[in-house]
């Protein structure tokens, strides 16, 4: 069924009308279909999806049994992923958590360090004192260093809160060996929905840079995690994935040996362009001369990657006739639920549906209950 298509529309509001607004649709064969494309372009690389990035079990189940192995960033998330693949059939190399998650958030509470440990699971680090923590707390993990790396040019830069600087980079790994750990690899994030592939190439030189003198020391690092920013196509100026991928490609020969092991952890790249909402026209103004909607759902619920992921997402009506600009809000009593003060619509009725697409990712995974609003339903198809 094509997006777009007056039998995707048509299959929509059928959703809708029997689930009720607002409802976001995910579609799992894209969500399989995004994994091929991934791998298919970067056959030397083994997926860690970003859970964080919707978290659904649903998801875990569909990408798990595609071959993916998955990133997460608290404990929650990692029961999300043990509960959903711990009796489902082993896949090639992973017959152990290792091979299936990484928990690359670089600071862990003690607690969860504590539940970690009997997993064995790998751990990013980037500073002296979560060092220290893991030595105490969570010895038996494997170690991945995560360097700080230009961030220029992404949607959402990461680089001030995470990241060693590369040159305190040899010294950690010195000093985790000498407590007693293993440091498995090195890992960076170039940003969240990067634009500028230099980013990457600037990285991968970085890391290599570091494995040398690491093994110059004695210290052999056999894994590269380049993370993820890997670009949706939003909307036309987004740079293409697939010439990002000659790049990586290219430069992942030149830089590592065929042993050397590569991770990545897409999230917004594997479910992004799988959502879809639907949501409900429940008010309308005319405000300065402009036509105002207020819609079922916004900011504080699945639009909250208008504020939290610096993403716009175009509303769309299943109605034709002349577009005009107007605003759209969201059904908050705060003034900051605005979706959108241009956005250009049909004259629209109360009760009429509305959809926006490309909102799988980082938007019903931080929805909040503000004013007492639930989130939306989440209603899966093609599973």
């Amino acid at each position: 069924m094509k997006k777009g298509s007056r039998r995707w529309l048509d299959n929509l509001k059928h959703i809708a009308e029997r689930h009720g607004t607002p409802v976001l649709v995910l579609d799992h064969d894209r969500i399989r279909d995004n994994y091929k494309e991934f791998k298919a372009a970067l056959p030397r690389v083994q997926a860690y999806y970003a859970v964080k990035a919707h978290s659904n079990p649903e998801i875990v189940r569909t990408l798990y049994k595609m071959g993916a192995s998955f990133d997460v960033a608290s404990w929650p998330e990692f029961m999300i992923v043990y509960e959903n693949i711990k009796d489902m059939p082993a896949k090639k190399r992973q017959d152990f958590i290792w091979d299936k998650i990484i928990y690359a958030n670089t600071i862990k509470q003690i607690e969860t360090l504590h539940k970690l440990d009997q997993f064995k699971p790998l751990v990013t680090f980037d500073n002296i004192a979560e060092l220290k923590k893991i030595a105490v707390h969570c010895p038996h993990a494997g170690l991945v260093l995560r360097i700080r790396v230009p961030n220029t040019g992404s949607m959402v830069e990461l680089s001030s809160k995470f990241g060693a600087h590369p040159g305190e980079a040899v010294d950690l790994i010195v000093e985790a060996f000498k407590a007693g750990l293993v440091v498995e690899g090195i890992s960076f994030h170039v940003g969240s929905q990067c634009n500028n592939f230099e980013n990457y190439m600037q990285a991968l030189q970085l890391s290599a840079s570091i494995i040398r003198e690491a093994l110059s020391r004695g210290y052999k690092i056999n894994i590269v995690d380049i993370g993820g920013g890997f670009p949706v196509k939003y909307n036309e100026k987004v740079k293409s994935f697939s010439t990002l991928a000659r790049k990586l490609n290219a430069e992942m020969d030149r830089q590592f040996s065929k042993t050397t092991e590569i991770l990545a952890e897409p999230g917004r790249f594997m479910v992004a362009n799988a959502g879809t909402l639907v949501a409900k026209v429940i008010g309308k103004a005319i405000r300065d001369g402009k036509t105002c909607y207020y819609i079922d759902d916004g900011i504080y619920h699945t639009f909250s990657g208008v504020i939290f992921d610096h993403c716009q997402y175009p509303i769309k009506a299943f109605k034709d006739g002349e577009k005009k600009v107007c605003s759209v809000f969201g059904p908050t009593c705060d003034a900051l639920d605005t979706i959108s003060v241009a956005e250009e619509l049909p004259e629209l009725e109360i009760g009429d549906l509305v959809y926006a697409d490309n909102i799988g990712a980082y938007s019903v995974a931080s929805s909040t209950y503000f004013n007492g609003f639930p989130p939306a339903k989440v209603v899966h198809i093609n599973k």
